[in-house]
Protein backbone atom coordinates (compact mmCIF):
# COMPACT_ATOMS: atom_id res chain seq x y z
CA UNK A 1 0.00 0.00 0.00
CA UNK A 2 1.47 3.44 -0.85
CA UNK A 3 2.03 5.96 1.59
CA UNK A 4 1.77 9.83 0.31
CA UNK A 5 4.60 11.47 2.02
CA UNK A 6 3.82 14.69 3.66
CA UNK A 7 4.42 17.58 0.91
CA UNK A 8 1.94 15.49 -1.75
CA UNK A 9 -0.97 15.04 1.50
CA UNK A 10 -0.62 19.08 2.36
CA UNK A 11 -0.73 19.35 -1.91
CA UNK A 12 -4.04 17.35 -2.10
CA UNK A 13 -5.79 18.60 0.96
CA UNK A 14 -5.57 22.22 -0.30
CA UNK A 15 -6.87 20.82 -3.93
CA UNK A 16 -9.35 19.24 -1.99
CA UNK A 17 -10.79 22.57 -0.13
CA UNK A 18 -10.22 24.55 -3.21
CA UNK A 19 -12.21 22.04 -5.29
CA UNK A 20 -15.41 24.00 -5.06
CA UNK A 21 -14.22 27.01 -6.41
CA UNK A 22 -12.19 25.14 -9.29
CA UNK A 23 -15.28 23.20 -10.17
CA UNK A 24 -17.37 26.76 -9.98
CA UNK A 25 -14.55 28.52 -12.02
CA UNK A 26 -14.15 25.83 -14.87
CA UNK A 27 -18.29 25.62 -14.87
CA UNK A 28 -19.18 29.52 -14.80
CA UNK A 29 -16.05 31.18 -16.16
CA UNK A 30 -13.82 29.28 -17.94
CA UNK A 31 -16.26 26.79 -20.24
CA UNK A 32 -18.84 30.00 -20.92
CA UNK A 33 -15.50 32.25 -22.06
CA UNK A 34 -14.46 29.21 -24.04
CA UNK A 35 -17.61 28.65 -26.18
CA UNK A 36 -18.01 32.43 -26.40
CA UNK A 37 -15.10 32.57 -28.40
CA UNK A 38 -16.00 29.18 -30.68
CA UNK A 39 -19.15 30.72 -30.78
CA UNK A 40 -18.11 33.87 -32.70
CA UNK A 41 -16.48 32.02 -35.63
CA UNK A 42 -20.27 30.60 -35.78
CA UNK A 43 -23.38 32.01 -37.40
CA UNK A 44 -25.38 30.68 -34.50
CA UNK A 45 -29.31 31.52 -33.67
CA UNK A 46 -29.99 29.13 -30.96
CA UNK A 47 -32.42 27.33 -32.74
CA UNK A 48 -30.29 25.72 -35.71
CA UNK A 49 -26.82 24.11 -34.70
CA UNK A 50 -24.00 26.29 -34.78
CA UNK A 51 -22.12 26.51 -38.66
CA UNK A 52 -18.66 28.05 -38.96
CA UNK A 53 -18.32 30.99 -40.76
CA UNK A 54 -15.06 31.78 -39.87
CA UNK A 55 -14.13 36.04 -38.98
CA UNK A 56 -17.34 36.92 -40.88
CA UNK A 57 -18.85 38.27 -37.16
CA UNK A 58 -16.11 40.52 -36.47
CA UNK A 59 -15.91 42.19 -40.39
CA UNK A 60 -19.75 42.99 -39.96
CA UNK A 61 -18.62 44.68 -37.32
CA UNK A 62 -16.93 47.56 -39.10
CA UNK A 63 -20.23 47.91 -41.47
CA UNK A 64 -22.64 47.59 -38.77
CA UNK A 65 -24.73 51.08 -38.59
CA UNK A 66 -25.17 51.26 -34.91
CA UNK A 67 -21.87 49.37 -33.94
CA UNK A 68 -19.87 52.47 -33.89
CA UNK A 69 -22.50 54.63 -32.40
CA UNK A 70 -22.32 52.20 -29.44
CA UNK A 71 -18.84 52.48 -29.24
CA UNK A 72 -18.73 55.83 -28.90
CA UNK A 73 -21.20 55.71 -26.54
CA UNK A 74 -19.22 53.36 -24.18
CA UNK A 75 -16.47 55.29 -24.40
CA UNK A 76 -17.84 59.04 -23.88
CA UNK A 77 -18.66 56.81 -20.15
CA UNK A 78 -15.54 55.42 -19.51
CA UNK A 79 -13.63 59.04 -20.26
CA UNK A 80 -16.41 60.78 -18.93
CA UNK A 81 -18.65 59.89 -16.14
CA UNK A 82 -16.12 57.82 -14.72
CA UNK A 83 -13.29 60.20 -13.52
CA UNK A 84 -16.22 62.60 -13.00
CA UNK A 85 -17.70 59.98 -10.75
CA UNK A 86 -14.03 59.09 -9.18
CA UNK A 87 -13.43 62.74 -8.97
CA UNK A 88 -17.07 63.48 -7.29
CA UNK A 89 -16.53 60.57 -4.31
CA UNK A 90 -13.18 61.25 -4.02
CA UNK A 91 -14.19 65.16 -2.78
CA UNK A 92 -16.95 64.44 -0.87
CA UNK A 93 -15.02 61.62 1.20
CA UNK A 94 -12.42 64.43 1.54
CA UNK A 95 -14.72 67.22 3.08
CA UNK A 96 -16.29 64.09 5.38
CA UNK A 97 -12.95 63.72 6.90
CA UNK A 98 -13.18 67.48 8.22
CA UNK A 99 -16.64 66.84 10.12
CA UNK A 100 -16.52 66.94 13.69
CA UNK A 101 -20.52 66.45 14.23
CA UNK A 102 -22.97 63.91 12.49
CA UNK A 103 -19.64 62.24 10.68
CA UNK A 104 -21.64 58.95 11.10
CA UNK A 105 -25.10 60.00 9.92
CA UNK A 106 -23.75 62.29 6.78
CA UNK A 107 -21.95 59.16 5.80
CA UNK A 108 -24.94 56.63 6.05
CA UNK A 109 -26.57 59.11 4.02
CA UNK A 110 -24.42 59.71 1.19
CA UNK A 111 -24.06 55.65 1.09
CA UNK A 112 -27.69 54.81 0.89
CA UNK A 113 -28.21 55.48 -2.84
CA UNK A 114 -25.89 52.64 -3.60
CA UNK A 115 -28.79 49.98 -1.44
CA UNK A 116 -31.40 51.28 -4.37
CA UNK A 117 -31.78 48.65 -7.35
CA UNK A 118 -30.23 49.73 -10.67
CA UNK A 119 -33.43 49.76 -11.94
CA UNK A 120 -35.34 51.49 -9.43
CA UNK A 121 -32.91 54.14 -9.19
CA UNK A 122 -32.85 54.86 -12.59
CA UNK A 123 -36.77 54.87 -12.99
CA UNK A 124 -36.70 57.24 -10.05
CA UNK A 125 -34.26 59.85 -11.99
CA UNK A 126 -36.05 59.59 -15.01
CA UNK A 127 -39.25 60.54 -12.98
CA UNK A 128 -37.23 63.22 -11.42
CA UNK A 129 -35.50 64.52 -14.34
CA UNK A 130 -39.08 64.20 -16.57
CA UNK A 131 -38.80 67.54 -18.44
CA UNK A 132 -42.37 67.99 -18.33
CA UNK A 133 -43.65 67.28 -15.10
CA UNK A 134 -40.24 66.34 -13.16
CA UNK A 135 -39.77 68.41 -9.98
CA UNK A 136 -35.87 69.34 -11.03
CA UNK A 137 -37.56 71.37 -14.20
CA UNK A 138 -40.49 73.06 -11.71
CA UNK A 139 -37.75 74.06 -9.73
CA UNK A 140 -35.82 75.59 -12.46
CA UNK A 141 -38.67 76.89 -14.07
CA UNK A 142 -39.80 78.43 -11.14
CA UNK A 143 -36.31 79.98 -10.29
CA UNK A 144 -36.25 81.00 -14.24
CA UNK A 145 -33.42 78.88 -15.47
CA UNK A 146 -33.63 77.21 -18.27
CA UNK A 147 -35.34 73.76 -18.12
CA UNK A 148 -33.45 71.14 -20.26
CA UNK A 149 -34.83 68.33 -21.71
CA UNK A 150 -32.79 65.67 -20.06
CA UNK A 151 -33.39 62.28 -21.07
CA UNK A 152 -35.27 63.39 -24.02
CA UNK A 153 -32.49 65.54 -25.34
CA UNK A 154 -29.52 63.65 -27.26
CA UNK A 155 -26.88 66.06 -25.67
CA UNK A 156 -28.10 65.79 -22.11
CA UNK A 157 -28.81 62.05 -21.82
CA UNK A 158 -25.62 60.74 -21.29
CA UNK A 159 -24.63 63.74 -18.86
CA UNK A 160 -28.10 62.91 -16.78
CA UNK A 161 -26.78 59.45 -16.27
CA UNK A 162 -23.79 60.54 -15.10
CA UNK A 163 -25.40 62.71 -12.59
CA UNK A 164 -26.80 59.23 -11.44
CA UNK A 165 -23.74 57.69 -11.29
CA UNK A 166 -22.75 60.45 -9.29
CA UNK A 167 -25.53 59.69 -6.95
CA UNK A 168 -24.78 56.38 -6.11
CA UNK A 169 -21.02 56.78 -5.59
CA UNK A 170 -20.97 55.64 -2.48
CA UNK A 171 -19.29 52.56 -2.05
CA UNK A 172 -16.25 53.43 -4.12
CA UNK A 173 -17.40 56.75 -1.64
CA UNK A 174 -16.48 54.67 1.83
CA UNK A 175 -13.47 53.27 0.71
CA UNK A 176 -11.77 56.75 -0.32
CA UNK A 177 -12.90 57.75 3.11
CA UNK A 178 -11.22 54.61 4.91
CA UNK A 179 -8.14 55.12 2.69
CA UNK A 180 -8.18 58.98 3.67
CA UNK A 181 -8.67 58.35 7.44
CA UNK A 182 -5.55 56.11 7.56
CA UNK A 183 -3.05 58.46 6.13
CA UNK A 184 -0.72 58.43 8.98
CA UNK A 185 -0.93 61.44 11.37
CA UNK A 186 2.88 61.87 11.60
CA UNK A 187 2.50 63.06 7.84
CA UNK A 188 0.13 65.75 8.40
CA UNK A 189 2.26 66.95 11.56
CA UNK A 190 5.71 67.35 9.25
CA UNK A 191 3.35 68.99 6.67
CA UNK A 192 2.11 71.57 9.24
CA UNK A 193 5.89 71.99 10.57
CA UNK A 194 7.27 72.58 7.26
CA UNK A 195 4.27 75.28 6.40
CA UNK A 196 2.80 73.63 3.88
CA UNK A 197 -0.57 75.16 2.17
CA UNK A 198 -3.95 72.80 1.59
CA UNK A 199 -3.08 72.49 -1.76
CA UNK A 200 0.60 70.81 -1.14
CA UNK A 201 -0.95 69.06 1.66
CA UNK A 202 -3.14 67.31 -0.91
CA UNK A 203 -0.87 66.74 -3.43
CA UNK A 204 1.96 65.41 -1.43
CA UNK A 205 0.77 63.82 1.35
CA UNK A 206 -2.78 63.38 0.73
CA UNK A 207 -2.62 61.47 -2.87
CA UNK A 208 0.78 59.86 -2.78
CA UNK A 209 -0.79 57.40 0.44
CA UNK A 210 -4.42 56.87 -1.14
CA UNK A 211 -3.00 56.37 -4.73
CA UNK A 212 -3.59 52.64 -4.55
CA UNK A 213 -6.74 53.15 -3.78
CA UNK A 214 -7.08 55.62 -6.22
CA UNK A 215 -6.15 52.96 -9.28
CA UNK A 216 -8.52 50.89 -7.52
CA UNK A 217 -11.48 53.03 -7.95
CA UNK A 218 -10.13 53.55 -11.75
CA UNK A 219 -9.42 50.32 -12.64
CA UNK A 220 -13.07 49.25 -11.23
CA UNK A 221 -14.94 52.23 -12.43
CA UNK A 222 -13.51 51.82 -16.49
CA UNK A 223 -14.40 47.56 -16.13
CA UNK A 224 -17.97 48.88 -15.03
CA UNK A 225 -18.09 51.27 -17.91
CA UNK A 226 -17.12 49.24 -20.53
CA UNK A 227 -19.68 46.68 -19.41
CA UNK A 228 -22.83 49.58 -18.69
CA UNK A 229 -25.66 48.35 -19.81
CA UNK A 230 -28.68 48.68 -17.05
CA UNK A 231 -29.03 51.70 -16.31
CA UNK A 232 -28.76 52.93 -20.13
CA UNK A 233 -31.10 50.37 -20.68
CA UNK A 234 -33.12 51.37 -18.12
CA UNK A 235 -33.62 55.19 -18.88
CA UNK A 236 -33.85 54.37 -22.75
CA UNK A 237 -37.40 52.49 -22.24
CA UNK A 238 -38.79 54.70 -19.67
CA UNK A 239 -37.83 57.87 -20.92
CA UNK A 240 -38.89 56.57 -24.62
CA UNK A 241 -41.93 54.76 -23.06
CA UNK A 242 -41.80 51.87 -24.87
CA UNK A 243 -40.44 48.56 -25.28
CA UNK A 244 -36.26 48.56 -25.65
CA UNK A 245 -36.40 45.38 -27.57
CA UNK A 246 -39.77 45.55 -29.80
CA UNK A 247 -37.40 46.35 -33.24
CA UNK A 248 -37.46 49.41 -35.41
CA UNK A 249 -39.56 52.58 -33.62
CA UNK A 250 -38.54 51.49 -30.49
CA UNK A 251 -36.93 53.26 -27.71
CA UNK A 252 -33.71 51.56 -27.89
CA UNK A 253 -30.78 53.86 -27.40
CA UNK A 254 -33.43 56.71 -27.02
CA UNK A 255 -33.28 59.62 -27.39
CA UNK A 256 -31.63 59.09 -30.99
CA UNK A 257 -29.29 56.55 -30.16
CA UNK A 258 -27.65 58.41 -27.58
CA UNK A 259 -27.53 55.73 -24.91
CA UNK A 260 -27.13 53.02 -26.96
CA UNK A 261 -24.07 51.77 -25.43
CA UNK A 262 -21.70 48.45 -26.29
CA UNK A 263 -23.19 45.92 -23.80
CA UNK A 264 -26.84 47.02 -24.61
CA UNK A 265 -26.22 46.35 -28.15
CA UNK A 266 -25.02 43.39 -27.78
CA UNK A 267 -28.21 42.34 -25.83
CA UNK A 268 -30.00 43.37 -28.61
CA UNK A 269 -28.08 40.94 -30.68
CA UNK A 270 -27.93 38.19 -29.10
CA UNK A 271 -30.88 38.06 -26.95
CA UNK A 272 -34.02 40.05 -29.20
CA UNK A 273 -32.27 39.32 -32.71
CA UNK A 274 -30.87 35.97 -31.66
CA UNK A 275 -27.74 36.79 -33.40
CA UNK A 276 -25.41 34.38 -31.24
CA UNK A 277 -22.84 34.59 -32.98
CA UNK A 278 -22.28 37.89 -33.78
CA UNK A 279 -23.12 38.67 -30.04
CA UNK A 280 -20.57 36.43 -29.08
CA UNK A 281 -17.75 38.15 -31.60
CA UNK A 282 -19.03 41.53 -29.89
CA UNK A 283 -18.43 39.77 -26.18
CA UNK A 284 -14.67 38.94 -27.33
CA UNK A 285 -14.01 42.46 -28.27
CA UNK A 286 -15.32 43.50 -24.96
CA UNK A 287 -13.05 41.40 -22.79
CA UNK A 288 -10.05 42.12 -25.09
CA UNK A 289 -10.63 45.70 -24.94
CA UNK A 290 -11.11 45.38 -21.23
CA UNK A 291 -8.26 43.11 -20.20
CA UNK A 292 -6.37 45.41 -22.48
CA UNK A 293 -6.98 49.13 -20.81
CA UNK A 294 -6.95 47.62 -17.54
CA UNK A 295 -3.36 46.39 -18.73
CA UNK A 296 -2.36 49.86 -19.50
CA UNK A 297 -3.91 51.51 -16.66
CA UNK A 298 -1.37 49.07 -14.44
CA UNK A 299 1.21 49.62 -16.61
CA UNK A 300 1.03 53.81 -15.92
CA UNK A 301 0.20 53.34 -12.49
CA UNK A 302 4.18 52.29 -11.65
CA UNK A 303 4.24 56.19 -12.50
CA UNK A 304 2.17 57.83 -9.86
CA UNK A 305 0.88 55.09 -7.90
CA UNK A 306 3.00 55.34 -4.38
CA UNK A 307 2.85 51.96 -2.21
CA UNK A 308 4.82 52.10 1.13
CA UNK A 309 7.74 49.62 0.72
CA UNK A 310 8.00 49.91 -3.24
CA UNK A 311 10.77 51.59 -4.32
Amino acid sequence: MTVLKAPARRRLTVLAFMSPWLAGMLVFFVYPLVMTVYLSFQHYDLLSSPRWIGLANYRYMTVDANFWPAVWNTVWIVLITVPITVTFAFWVAHLLTKVRRGAGVLRTVFYLPTLAPPVAATLGFVYVFNAGTGPVNRILGALHLPQPLWFDDPAWAKPTLTLLAMWGSGAVLVIFLAALLDVPLELHEAADLDGVNGWQRMRYVTLPTVSPVILFAAVTGVIDGLQYFTQGYVAATAAGGGDAGAGTGSSLGYPQGSTLFFPVWLYQQGFQYFAMGYASAMAVVLFVVALAVTGVLLLLSRRWVHIPGVS
